[in-house]
């Protein structure tokens, strides 16, 4: 048997095309969701990349092949699928390799109503059903199914996407709003347009054509030079606010009207206020906000302000998503632009986010640099990888460093987290590469850049 470890990550399928996967193990994959899932239909959508279309229509005839009817509703955003997850009551597939690069693909994949399959949901039996067909030469063969094949059809699900997001926060009444969008070439070129059209928003459009070589820049807003245009045209057009979509355009990132990063702890801090009111107007007496272990202390500060109750997990949309499901939470947000909402089947929507900050923005006279400003409260150095060949030793290393400072305290909730009154870091190694992440905040910027360079020297002594 072929090891597919290397392309099934611990959330999704993800790999070079067709170097590590290509048509024939896309129809294997479809066939295993169908196995593995008991599901009589699916969803399946897919991004701009070039290899998207075929890859996408390679899984749903493997899923049709094996009895299940398969919904293909073509181009879409990653939370436009789960959307489609959500009102069909079906479960889903999404082509994207969200930010990597043109020449990788993979597959995002839900139970219905979005629910996630990751690694501890499905996905390891998915990836050793499709290991299990595949031979080291690569030659794939699915065995026949008992039942009767299922069909393929044809659905639009983009007017109805849009309707359900302008249902959720209603931007009709705000003041007009100039907004700058780089949508990188990616999936927030196709869904801005819908959702965001007909609103009092002069939208100034930034790589809107949908095109999977990304020939401006990578649709990775998490790194800071893939911004640069984003901010330059801000300033050039004296925007209000500017937001940066991923490929798949299911994260969403802010520059305020000055062209500097607003931080997405600020954001879900901004957000969580917005949904503790709407909740409490319910009647909900103490809502719950989810975020994880490297968000800012300002988010859990700001929910306890605001009357909200606070669960903090780790790393990774399957764990917010199960904590949201558990605790019946109303939000959900992580510090690299992720954020969930239980009114969109707890899933992870960036366009439902930036949303809910135009609605705030809309909703007063000043900037978002000063609505903003309350929820900015610490200093903090962003996530810094560093290449370890051992991650255990090297961690090792650092909780000595750090074992008799006084009043530390140590938890290994998810990887370890080092935390005193006047700062805290958090120290993880990646799953898939020999790298340490490094996240540190503090009070103030000088005793976070000594904590972040005190550790960096340990990490890589």
């Amino acid at each position: 048997m072929r090891d597919l470890k290397q392309i099934v990550k611990a959330y999704d399928v993800r790999g070079v095309v067709p170097d590590q996967w290509d048509v024939p193990l896309a129809r294997a994959f479809g066939a295993a969701f169908v196995r593995v899932t008991g599901a009589g239909a699916i969803v399946t959508g897919h991004d701009m990349r070039p290899s998207s279309p075929g890859l996408s229509r390679a899984f749903a005839e493997g899923a049709a092949a094996q009895g299940a009817d398969v919904v293909e509703i073509g181009l879409c955003s990653t939370d436009q699928l789960y959307f489609a997850s959500g009102k069909l009551d079906l479960p889903g597939a999404m082509f994207t390799a969200s930010h990597n690069p043109a020449r990788y693909n993979g597959i995002k994949m839900c139970r219905a109503g979005a629910s996630p399959v990751g690694e501890d949901t499905g996905l390891v039996e998915i990836r050793e059903l499709v290991e299990s067909w595949t031979a080291e030469d690569d030659t794939v063969t699915v065995p026949a199914s008992d039942t009767a094949a299922g069909t393929i059809t044809q659905q639009d699900e983009l007017q109805p996407y849009a309707d359900h997001l302008n249902g959720l926060v209603d931007l009709s009444g705000i003041r007009r709003l100039k907004v700058a969008v780089d949508a990188g070439n990616g999936m927030g070129g196709h869904t801005v347009p819908s959702v965001l059209g007909g609103l009092p928003l002069e939208i100034v459009p930034m790589y809107f054509e949908l095109d999977g070589t990304f020939p401006n820049h990578e649709a990775n807003p998490l790194d800071p030079k893939n911004l640069v245009d984003l901010q330059a045209k801000v300033r050039e057009v004296g925007a209000d606010i500017g937001l940066a979509f991923d490929g798949d355009a299911d994260r969403c990132f802010v520059v305020d009207e000055r062209g500097e990063p607003v931080s997405p702890s600020a954001i879900t801090a901004l957000v969580a206020v917005r949904e503790l009111a709407r909740a409490k107007a319910d009647g909900e007496q103490e809502p719950v906000i989810i975020h994880n272990l490297i968000t800012s202390w300002t988010v859990p500060e700001v929910v306890r302000e605001h009357g909200g109750k606070v669960v903090r997990t780790r790393v990774g949309h399957s764990f917010i998503k199960q904590e949201m499901a558990r605790t019946g939470a109303v939000f959900g947000g992580e510090h690299s632009a992720h954020y969930y909402f239980r009114d969109f089947w707890r899933a992870d929507t960036g366009m439902l986010a930036a949303m809910h900050v135009l609605a705030a923005l809309g909703a007063q006279q000043g900037t978002l640099s000063g609505l903003v400003a309350e929820y900015d409260r610490y200093t903090a150095s962003g996530e810094i990888n560093s290449t370890v060949e051992d991650q255990a030793a090297r961690s090792a290393a650092v909780r000595e460093a750090y074992a008799a400072t006084p009043g530390v305290a140590f938890d290994e909730l998810d990887g370890m987290t080092v935390t005193t009154g006047d700062w805290w870091f958090n120290l993880r190694a990646s799953n898939t590469e020999p790298l340490l992440r490094l996240n540190v905040e503090a009070r103030d910027s000088a005793t976070m850049a000594k904590i972040r360079d005190d550790v960096l020297a340990i990490v890589r002594g």
